[in-house]
């Protein structure tokens, strides 16, 4: 292994035994079971927070994902209680799926089918199987993949819409937060669609899914990645484009996960072709999404010019991971050298070394955001775990 490689790798590994210990330590909900809703940028417990289906299944995920990485029973506990909450209280009995949020005591009070969030309790699910071998578990995971395919699969225009009601019926405002477009196609919908579909393989070899995989990958190559090496991020439902900001986490994210996907099903055609689009993507990435101290930036709308020059806690770990997947395709050192500059911001101006986990963000010039949570509906152990796992090898 290179020597940056290798630094890397170490210093990842240090900081996964850290991620685990602080959300093993400051998440448990005594009170009201399951998982507290959110803690501040200072660490305090928000009292009574609303609990969300994306920071519980991601602790599912990253719970399982370590435990086989390190192969340990040692958060086993934790496993269980996750997926005992998420089965008890987010699943829908009656109409299947799983709801959005739960007031703090575990009643449904969002009970909207978003895709995005189904996708993630497939990628929590398959993981946690690969851990405890849980049949019950795996069929979930294709109960909810099924789901999809059924109610949100665009067979006119291929895709998948973003959300609907309780009932799987259409909904008019399917946006996944305040921040995003209101349109009927996303690229991080269906990027993560994308990731669930990847992982549920590994465990499930059934043809459609893999035919699935195979279309979705086509739709990154042919739709979503557009002649800049960007990725576009909004359309309508026939793949009209509606937004033209580019997403420099989404763009470098989208690179490896792409030929993760291909890998998984065997494709030499495709594994060939998301290689050499993920160089691509990510020399676009390093030429326009890196600022001068290391650190990734979050968006540029090119309509207006205007860059949001903030620096996200879940970019800087998908450059590192999307990074090394090139590295690893070109032997380019060049990749090595910007990843140390990144984990480097990461190391001085993201971990919380006070009271532990990754701030939200930071601005271009490097000060902190205090009013931003620690824990929350979109704050999880997700991307910074699994740059650990995937890198500390």
């Amino acid at each position: 292994m290179h020597p940056l490689a290798e630094k890397v790798s170490i210093e990842l590994g240090k900081e996964l035994q850290n991620i685990l210990t602080y959300w093993s330590t400051n998440t448990i909900d005594e009170i009201n079971g399951g998982f507290v809703g959110e803690r501040d940028h200072n660490n305090n417990l928000i009292p009574n927070a609303s609990k969300g289906i994306i920071l519980n299944s991601r602790i599912l995920w990253s719970f399982s994902a370590a435990s086989n990485h390190l192969k340990t029973d040692a958060y086993n506990s934790i496993c269980e209680r996750s997926y005992n909450y998420l089965k008890t209280h987010f699943n829908d009995e009656e109409f299947g799926g799983v709801y959005w949020e739960l007031d703090s005591n575990g009643n449904p009070i969002n009970t909207r089918k978003q895709v995005y969030a189904q996708a993630f309790m497939i990628y929590a699910l398959s993981e946690y199987y690969i851990f405890s071998k849980n049949k019950d578990t795996l069929n979930w995971a294709i109960e909810l993949y099924n789901l999809i395919e059924k109610n949100a699969r665009d067979t006119k225009y291929k895709g998948y819409i973003e959300a609907f009601n309780k009932d799987w019926s259409p909904i008019e405002d399917m946006r996944l937060s305040d921040k995003d477009e209101n349109e009927a196609k996303t690229m991080n919908t269906h990027l993560h669609v994308l990731e669930a579909y990847t992982n549920l393989y590994k465990v499930y070899k059934n043809e459609n899914l893999k035919n699935d995989l195979s279309e979705l990958i086509n739709l990154f190559l042919t739709k979503f990645l557009n002649s800049n090496n960007n990725l576009n991020l909004f359309f309508d439902e026939q793949w009209n484009l509606k937004s033209s900001v580019i997403s420099f986490g989404h763009d470098i994210e989208t690179a490896w996960l792409l030929i993760e996907a291909a890998k998984v099903i065997e494709n030499k055609e495709l594994l060939s072709e998301t290689e050499r689009v993920a160089v691509l993507i990510a020399d676009t990435f390093i030429k326009h999404g890196i600022d001068v101290d290391g650190g990734v930036m979050n968006e540029f709308e090119p309509e207006t010019n205007v860059l949001d020059g903030d620096k996200h806690w879940w970019p800087q770990a998908e450059a590192l991971v999307g990074l090394r997947y090139v590295y690893n395709i070109t032997g380019d050192e060049k990749y090595l050298l910007i990843s140390s500059k990144i984990l480097n911001f990461i190391q001085t101006k993201i971990i919380d070394h006070k009271n532990g986990e990754w701030f939200w963000r930071v601005d271009k010039n490097g000060k902190l955001y205090s009013n931003d949570y620690k824990i929350g509906m979109w704050k999880a152990p997700y991307h910074n775990s699994r740059a650990c796992i995937v890198l500390n090898n």
